[in-house]
């Protein structure tokens, strides 16, 4: 084996950034925080953090979300009455050499989905937390590009990975509690398309594609109304046929 020599290469730093994303009063939102210390002091980010030297990425950003959110990451072999945690995924990795004023920082981005979280907390280099609609960073006529380093551009490849996901996977019930109204999970749908849908072929589809709902035997008034069947996630991963977004 040839001699190798690690000062012949450059050092650099490997970050986690995190995408937390869930509905709140029926829109799409993302969680951010206040910059408190250089570089971008004061700007907008999305949470995150460095890799420490003994972690793996999976772990970096399972604390990370601990420390941002109080969530931990969804465990599918846990009893159902743990609460469901949240779904925690890779999304890229994002190396562009000036994204970090600092120094050479390469970025492992994940998405989390969790059920309508409460008011965020701030922590570590983050002085204050909130939730944002994600067309507050990402629409055209909005604050497009102001939150720091390259995090709209995560952002944005974050929201479009949810998107197009939730046709053909059982990813939008992350977003509901364990328990959930067909109402709810078509509000979940709405929300990450941005439109509305017809409520009966809603219905029709979802409780008919088999192993997607199941139902758990019981009712709730919680949206007002007539009594609305109660049902869980089922054990499907694929939907067949998919629920297709409508063109906008």
């Amino acid at each position: 084996m040839s001699p190798y020599d690690p000062s012949a290469y450059p050092s650099f730093a490997v970050t986690v950034d995190l995408v937390v994303l869930t509905v709140r009063r029926h829109s799409l939102c993302a969680l951010t925080v206040r910059r408190g210390e250089p570089p971008f002091q004061g700007r907008w980010a999305l949470p995150g953090g460095f890799v420490k030297a003994d972690e793996d990425l999976a772990d970096a950003a399972a604390r990370e979300l601990v420390e941002e959110t109080g969530l931990c990451v969804h465990d599918p072999a846990a009893p159902e009455s743990s609460g469901n945690g949240a779904h925690l995924e890779q999304l890229g990795t994002y190396g562009d050499p000036q994204r970090d004023p600092r120094m050479r920082v390469v970025s492992v981005a994940h998405l989390a989905l969790a059920p309508d979280l409460p008011a965020p907390r701030a922590g570590g280099d983050a002085n204050s937390a909130r939730w944002s609609p994600v067309e507050t960073f990402l629409d055209q006529d909005g604050e497009q590009g102001s939150l720091a380093f390259d995090h709209a551009q995560i952002l944005g490849d974050g929201v479009e990975r949810a998107r197009p996901k939730i046709e053909y996977s059982s990813l939008a019930t992350a977003f509901c509690t364990p328990e959930f109204t067909v109402g709810e999970l078509r509000r979940v749908y709405e929300a990450v398309w941005g439109v509305a849908l017809d409520p009966r072929n809603f219905h029709r589809k979802v409780t008919g594609t088999p192993g997607f709902l199941v139902p758990t035997g019981g009712t709730t008034t919680r949206q007002g109304g007539r009594p609305a069947q109660l049902f869980r996630a089922g054990g499907a991963t694929l939907l067949n046929p998919p629920m297709l977004r409508p063109e906008v």
